[in-house]
């Protein structure tokens, strides 16, 4: 693989936490980290800037298990399973080595790499000052596929606390932690001062993230996606995962573009679904 890939200078393969293959990325504007399990972007940093993505410290890194942050990819189910309640949360394939099949330094200084899920999914990770991720979905077989998906992209914040979010004005969400339905953000900002798990559904706007202590903006663009989930877990839902520290929730927000519930896709045979989201970070 180190042969095959080789970008000298600017792409290094070795063995992570967990001995999990690790591909570091050293890019002309930016640099990033991507697991070979899962294909999950760990790390984005445009040279000159913060980290961009947030990491648990007590993510686990082990054959068959989550990573916890950066930007898992979800697919075929969000959520639990809708019948099997053995099957794991969210899918199957960031639990599973993708295969990575193409790397290029691309004339105008992007780095991309190409990754494969035989025989449904290839995933694009294009790291430039900004980071593109596009995820194609194929069905390959003879009859409809139905699926939902997700990249559960985990940010870093100063302090969830101080940040705002916009771009989801008058946009209709379900909250499982509010118990509702269909309800209305409204034409404010969201404001976080409690668990928060939102799924704002029939919106393809872009989000931006408001960190005024850290003096940023945070835009995420998508394209193919018609959900978008806001996730913090707060103090007793952070205390509650294995994998995530006790004290983290405040330095950690998830904006997620998503297909899912009513937005579910259903792919006819022979046909390509494709996903984007575009992530921008800028100064205040």
């Amino acid at each position: 693989m180190n042969t095959h890939f080789d970008l000298p200078g600017i792409l290094k393969l070795d063995s992570g936490p967990g001995n999990l293959t690790r591909i570091t990325v050293t890019g002309p504007q930016a640099t990033a980290t991507i697991y070979q399990h899962g294909a999950q972007v760990a790390l984005f940093q445009p040279h000159g800037e913060r980290p961009v993505l947030f990491m648990s410290q007590q993510s686990q890194y082990a054959t068959g298990k989550p990573i916890r942050g950066g930007v898992p990819i979800i697919f075929p189910w969000f959520g639990a399973h809708p019948i099997d309640s053995t099957a794991p949360a969210h899918g199957t394939v960031r639990l599973t080595d993708w295969n990575l099949v193409s790397t290029e330094l691309r004339a105008d200084g992007v780095v991309e790499l190409v990754f494969a899920f035989p025989p449904f999914l290839k995933y694009r990770v294009a790291i430039g000052r900004q980071l593109t991720m596009t995820l194609e979905v194929h069905n390959p077989g003879p009859t409809p596929l139905k699926f939902e998906e997700a990249l559960h992209t985990y940010f870093a914040v100063s302090d969830i606390r101080h940040c705002s979010v916009t771009g989801l004005e008058n946009a209709r969400y379900d909250s499982s932690v509010e118990g509702v339905t269909d309800k209305s953000q409204g034409t404010a900002p969201i404001l976080f001062t409690a668990e928060t798990d939102r799924l704002y559904l029939n919106t393809r706007s872009t989000c931006v993230i408001h960190d005024p202590v850290w003096q940023r903006h945070i835009s995420v663009e998508k394209s193919g996606s018609d959900s978008t989930v806001v996730w913090n877990p707060w103090i007793a839902k952070a205390k509650a995962m294995p994998d995530f520290g006790d004290n983290e929730w405040p330095g950690m927000l998830c904006i997620e573009t998503v297909n899912a519930r009513v937005n579910a896709i259903t792919l006819p045979p022979g046909k390509t679904h494709t996903m984007q989201q575009i992530v921008r970070v800028e100064k205040a």
